[in-house]
């Protein structure tokens, strides 16, 4: 009987102490990012609206690498060298289901119709309509790349949406739609009015 109390004592030990011991997982994309982050993509952004007469002043990125429920939406100024403002932004949920938060860690990319994914590249904000979607208005989005040439055929369009919170919902993600980049509603009436005050078209790049 000793021996067997003195076996689950050494097995309850040794239990113990590998969990103890266990390193923590390393939390992927969750990191806060700087301008000097994306310098590649910053000098390329402001060389590319200076041949094409785009907005210069600034730009907006959209990282999907990181996690859905960080805000991963960037106004980024090319004078200033910063990043000014940040908003939470939904991507596609492509064979997960709508509205859910399934993908949030790793966002399905593709530029086929009915594919219901987020696709890369560059796009040219465009023509202000009317939305079904939060506070009904949008912006036509012109994929400028290969990636997102299909964008018009998708009817892929910036707008808000009323499931999309103002702040960070980490560990959870946003909700996800069908490949359209969405934003709160408070957040969309800021981009408005950056896009707005600009008499040029302002460039917007999604990357991952």
């Amino acid at each position: 009987m000793k021996i067997l109390v003195k076996i689950i004592l050494s097995v309850v030990v040794v239990l113990s102490l590998s969990f103890l011991l266990k390193p923590k997982p390393i939390e992927k994309n969750t990191k806060e990012k700087t301008y000097t982050d994306y310098k590649g993509y910053t000098n390329k952004a402001l060389e590319y609206c200076q041949k094409n007469n785009l907005n210069d002043t600034y730009f907006f990125l959209v990282d999907l690498s990181i996690h859905s429920g960080k805000k991963r939406f960037y106004v980024c100024d090319f004078s200033k060298q910063t990043i000014t403002e940040r908003y939470m932004v939904s991507h596609g949920c492509g064979s997960e289901f709508w509205r859910k938060d399934y993908s949030k860690e790793n966002a399905e990319i593709s530029n086929e119709a009915d594919s219901h994914c987020s696709s890369l590249g560059k796009y040219i904000i465009g023509k202000k309509g009317v939305s079904n979607w939060g506070i009904k208005v949008n912006y036509e989005l012109y994929g400028m790349d290969k990636t997102n040439s299909n964008a018009s055929k998708r009817s892929i369009v910036l707008h808000s949406w009323n499931a999309i919170k103002d702040d960070e919902v980490y560990p959870d993600g946003a909700p996800e739609g069908w490949g359209c980049p969405s934003v709160s509603n408070n957040s969309m009436k800021e981009i408005i009015n950056k896009i707005e005050s600009s008499q040029k078209r302002t460039l917007l790049w999604i990357i991952k």
